[in-house]
């Protein structure tokens, strides 16, 4: 549906293991083009992203309200290459430093299972080793080294269970 129902079902939160859980099968740790204003180079923005099929936006909505993300929801349509008509996709991004490190990192830090749990460690580890990745993100990639996460939980307190 839309924001409209979201505002309705504000007092509605998804509980922090379903979204781990929708996480697995729909979610990404990747990296986004970024520009550095001093030389002009390209650089590399982390990010953690999911995308669902547009029937969902309801659930993305509820996502972003529960763990109180800014983002705005994005919508794409599918390539047509192929000949068969697919619905769009509603896409929601995160890269925006204080939210990676305050809500993505400890919600998702070794509670991750698989493949995905495998990609976030790896994710985590690019950032602090990728040349094109500002020193600012590099500084996750820090606080995860320096044990943060692990020894001072509290040090950002939403979402740890």
């Amino acid at each position: 549906m839309n924001q409209e129902f979201a505002d309705q079902q504000n007092f509605q939160k998804l509980s922090y293991e379903y979204i781990r859980g929708l996480v697995e099968g729909e979610g990404c740790f990747t990296f986004y083009p970024g520009f550095r204003k001093t030389d002009g180079r390209k650089s590399k923005l982390p990010a953690f992203v999911i995308a669902m099929h547009e029937r969902d936006l309801d659930l993305l909505i509820l996502i972003k309200n529960t763990l109180q993300l800014r983002n705005k929801i994005y919508f794409r349509n599918p390539p047509t290459k192929d000949g068969h008509k697919k619905g769009r996709t509603v896409v929601l991004v995160v890269r925006e430093f204080d939210q990676l490190k305050d809500i993505i990192i400890p919600l998702f830090y070794k509670k991750l299972k698989g493949n995905k749990g495998k990609q976030f460690m790896e994710w985590l580890e690019r950032i602090g080793n990728d040349p094109d990745v500002s020193n600012r993100f590099k500084s996750l990639y820090r606080l995860y080294k320096w044990g943060m996460y692990d020894t001072h939980p509290k040090f950002t307190k939403k979402f740890k269970d």
